[in-house]
């Protein structure tokens, strides 16, 4: 697990983003994600490092570049938890995230929805995000 770790701290990454979407309750739909990143040359070797895990998927990009996505909730926090004493680079992240995962599992009011907006917003701050924050829901 802890080549797990390092892995992600080096070629990985965590993000959630807010995607608007009407069908769900408050208008947007939180997507998080754990991906992998590693070039197409090494997609042997890249591909015996994901299968340590027994969750996600793995995509070849036209850039030559190979993606290994966790995007289910369950397996995500179940992911971070394994690896996060071994973690030294994303540690922080991998903190938020199983916070966002378990406040967004409790939401019961639009100001609840709120406050996961604000700690969504928090990764801007630690992915080196430059994308615009979403502040409030519109009425």
């Amino acid at each position: 697990m802890a080549y797990l770790a390092g892995f992600l701290d080096g070629d990985g990454s965590i993000y959630v983003r807010l995607k608007p979407n009407s069908t769900y309750k408050y208008g947007f739909q939180v997507a998080p994600y754990v991906v992998f990143f590693q070039s197409s040359k090494s997609k042997e070797n890249f591909e015996k490092a994901c299968s340590l895990m027994n969750f996600g998927y793995t995509r070849e990009r036209k850039d030559g570049i190979m993606e290994f996505i966790i995007g289910k909730n369950e397996d995500i926090k179940k992911f971070l938890k394994i690896v996060k004493p071994y973690s030294i680079m994303k540690k922080q992240q991998i903190l938020l995230m199983i916070e966002i995962l378990d406040f967004k599992e409790k939401i019961k009011s639009k100001e609840e929805f709120e406050v996961l907006i604000k700690l969504i917003n928090r990764f801007q701050e630690l992915n080196y995000s430059k994308k615009r924050k979403l502040r409030a829901l519109t009425p």
